[in-house]
């Protein structure tokens, strides 16, 4: 069954992966890392990678740390993420007890240190590095992120709650879904009208039947996530549609660190500029200034002054000011303003120095681990701090 959009809809989609998915494992893993060594040292510089296979975990990169972390003590963060997530068992594709640990941590580049952060005033550390980073926030939903994406994270972290509390037993780690909502566009802001089709393929034990995955998965899954004005008789369901998810994690798949970085954002929504979040320290603009965009966007739309906001800013190496700060509200900035003005209000109203952001939304805590699965934005946490948007009400 295919139910066309009505006629002026359209159909959008966004997936999402669980914590025990191997890109996500390594995500997690990497953002640990990052942790463990500003709970030592917050001035720390952190560039962390991970890779994972079957019953392996490899960290490398480069960390500069008045800390003194051995080897042994990575190692014993890397199994301690791995325990959190619920690799136990072989058969899971990963023990965190007995998998293979590999460490390959250098220092940073002198040649970077020197040109970024060393003997400079908080205001003037550069960018880590160059690049361009977006922030998105849209109306359609009280955490002005978009529908599709939001629905595919929280379906998959119900599945880790189910699996963790026991209420499915049967479930295991891995997991992705996938979700595609019919939208219309009312004069350029987004407005869900229903879900269209939801994916989920989620890792399983031996013993249980597809019948009762499918079961459980719309009673005990979709059910408590998915708001039921958004269901209807045409909605399609494909639930474990290969019909045998045994093998998974590591297992079945090698991860990577910053393999997933659309379903860290926006779900295929606004735009990305590349750069992973993960294993980052914050002087990396890959991470801090897409916070900040996203906190700017989000600021933008809660305030009224538009209902729908795409931000970008862009960076050159060692140096502190943005080279460029773009803003497109999508023609749905309020009445009597134009985009220009919301430019001029950001340029008014955030400071977007990497030294800034990192001063204005406190950055240099081990707040990074939890971030690292279901998504950097859109989630109500207290450490999240571009999540509360800045009043710009002086500013309507």
């Amino acid at each position: 069954m295919n139910v066309e959009p009505a006629p002026g809809h359209f159909l959008f989609t966004s997936e999402s992966v669980n914590e025990g998915h191997p890109d996500k494992i390594c995500d997690q893993v990497s953002d640990a890392v990052v942790d463990a060594c500003f709970k030592l040292d917050p001035e720390a510089k952190i560039a962390c990678e991970t890779c994972t296979k079957t019953n392996m975990i490899m960290i490398f990169g480069e960390i500069t740390t008045s800390a003194n972390i051995t080897p042994e003590q990575y190692e014993q963060v890397v199994r301690e993420a791995a325990k959190s997530i619920g690799y136990d068992a072989e058969e899971k594709g990963l023990n965190y007890k007995t998998c293979n640990v590999i460490v390959a941590i250098e220092a940073q580049s002198p040649d970077i240190a020197q040109g970024v952060h060393v003997g400079r005033a908080v205001e003037d550390i550069g960018a880590g590095d160059q690049g361009h980073m977006f922030g998105y926030a849209t109306d359609e939903t009280p955490e002005c992120m978009p529908l599709t994406h939001l629905l595919a994270t929280q379906i998959g972290y119900r599945l880790t709650e189910a699996r963790k509390s026991g209420q499915l037993p049967w479930l295991r780690p891995d997991g992705k879904t996938q979700v595609t909502i019919e939208y219309k566009n009312d004069n350029g802001a987004m407005v869900p009208v229903r879900v269209h089709t939801i994916v989920i393929s989620t890792q399983h034990n031996e013993d249980v039947t597809q019948e009762q995955i499918v079961r459980d998965l719309k009673e005990f899954i979709i059910k408590p996530v998915v708001p039921a004005q958004y269901l209807d008789e045409n909605t399609i369901y494909h639930l474990n549609p290969s019909g045998r998810f045994v093998i998974g994690g590591p297992h079945g798949d090698a991860g990577l660190t910053g393999r997933k970085i659309i379903i860290d954002s926006y779900g295929g929504w606004g735009a990305h500029g590349g750069g992973a979040f993960s294993g980052k320290d914050p002087t990396k603009v890959d991470r801090s200034a897409a916070y900040a965009a996203r906190w700017v966007a989000k600021s933008l739309v809660r305030s009224g002054l538009c209902r729908r906001c795409l931000v970008q800013v862009s960076y050159a190496i060692g140096v502190a000011h943005p080279l460029s700060i773009f803003v497109d509200s999508y023609g749905t900035v309020k009445a009597g303003k134009t985009d220009r003005d919301l430019l001029d209000i950001v340029k008014r109203n955030f400071d977007l120095r990497p030294g800034c952001i990192i001063r204005d939304l406190k950055l240099k805590r081990p707040i990074y681990q939890k971030l690292a699965a279901y998504g950097h934005f859109g989630r109500e946490d207290p450490d999240f701090t571009w999540e509360a948007p800045k009043d710009l009400s002086s500013e309507l």
